[in-house]
């Protein structure tokens, strides 16, 4: 058979309650997404526009003239508690008692469990927010992930021995984990290294007090501006300081570089 996963996109809470209203900080962009269900090797991706407009479509008429009319589904795989349609009238129940109708067999996705904690989006949300890109990781299946442009930075990193590459995201509504240093994987092409990244407000400067994320990646000296990179967070090192001089924060990199290179140990092993 042909397997198709259907999305929608913006997010329907983008829709329904505003982006600043919502307050929703994405886990992975439309793109990230895409990419990983190509590696399950899904046939087809129907992206949908999730519009004010399609917010009204009943859950019956999603049904039929989507489901069956344009996809001509033969078997419904639905997630845990997923419910669609106008009021979130539509449900595995709803479709479980009412499956005669439409010609298709229906499975539910169960609640997964990890060490007996039930996964959700909350829970992986709460986890980066505090650092815990492990735990995260261990509910995602996967590393937590960001991309962006290379962009011109303040250049300080460079001064001090420590070059970074200041990153612009993709996406604006990606959450972005606690302020901190982090070991990380990077990708930029074809070519993986391995760097420490800096999340935060570089309160020792004193500057405008913007958010910058900026990554040293370890044994790389090329010219990578406007290039993308793609960030795998592995470990949390520690969280954003204020230190006296740029002294006592150079010496403080050098410790966060020697506690890198011995995490990184054990992924080369």
């Amino acid at each position: 058979g042909v397997s198709v996963v259907i999305t929608f996109w913006p997010h329907p809470r983008f829709v329904l309650q505003g982006v600043e209203e919502s307050g929703l900080k994405l886990l992975s962009t439309f793109e990230e997404k895409a990419e990983l269900l190509a590696t399950l090797g899904i046939d087809y991706l129907v992206k949908i526009p999730f519009t004010k407009a399609f917010s009204q479509t009943s859950s019956e008429d999603f049904i039929r003239k989507i489901l069956i009319d344009q996809v001509g589904t033969t078997h419904l795989v639905i997630g845990y508690d997923h419910h669609f349609g106008r009021n979130r009238e539509g449900s595995f129940e709803y479709l479980q008692a009412n499956i005669d109708n439409y010609g298709f067999t229906l499975q539910e996705i169960p609640r997964h469990d990890i060490d007996d904690v039930g996964v959700s989006s909350t829970k992986i949300r709460l986890a980066l927010q505090a650092g815990e890109v492990d735990t995260a990781a261990s509910y995602l299946g996967r590393n937590y992930e960001l991309s962006g442009k290379v962009v011109h930075g303040q250049k300080i990193g460079r001064t001090i021995g420590y070059p970074t590459a200041n990153l612009q995201l993709s996406e604006s509504f990606k959450l972005i984990p606690a302020h901190g240093i982090y070991v990380v994987r990077v990708s930029v092409g074809e070519k993986d290294a391995y760097g420490m990244l800096y999340i935060g407000t570089k309160p020792t400067l004193e500057g405008d007090l913007k958010e910058v994320i900026e990554v040293n990646i370890l044994d790389f000296e090329e010219d990578i501006y406007d290039e993308v990179l793609h960030l795998e967070f592995l470990k949390f090192i520690r969280g954003d300081m204020k230190f006296d001089s740029l002294e006592e924060l150079t010496a403080q990199i050098g410790r966060d570089k020697e506690s890198t290179i011995d995490i990184l140990k054990q992924y080369s092993k």
